[in-house]
């Protein structure tokens, strides 16, 4: 049986990514990742997040969860958990839907 606890379904790799997070009401914020896996994320930011709210991630995916590349994914995330820590707020997110974007050369 599988402790209530431990809800992660896929394996997280420990990476900090800057991350961009855009909120449903159209807000941009910054993040960092501490962790991320195919199903979920967890990140710092100084911007107050409610559990349940709907969010835009844009980040890059280590070699460890791609095929060996590093890759830019836009992904669509619930929170599920919020630990606040003074002015800084740690959010664990379920990734829903994960895109690949194209590679966009300067």
């Amino acid at each position: 049986m599988r402790s209530d606890t431990e809800r992660r379904s896929g394996t997280r790799i420990a990476t900090r990514v800057p991350t961009r997070v855009r909120t449903t009401n159209g807000h941009d914020h910054t993040a960092q990742t501490r962790d991320v896996s195919a199903n979920g994320v967890f990140l710092y930011t100084n911007s107050r997040m409610e559990k349940g709210a709907e969010m835009e991630l844009v980040l890059i995916l280590p070699p460890e969860l791609t095929s060996g590349e590093k890759c830019w994914v836009c992904c669509q995330a619930t929170v599920v958990r919020v630990e606040e820590d003074g002015s800084e707020f740690g959010v664990a997110a379920q990734i829903r839907r994960m895109d690949i974007l194209p590679e966009v050369s300067a």
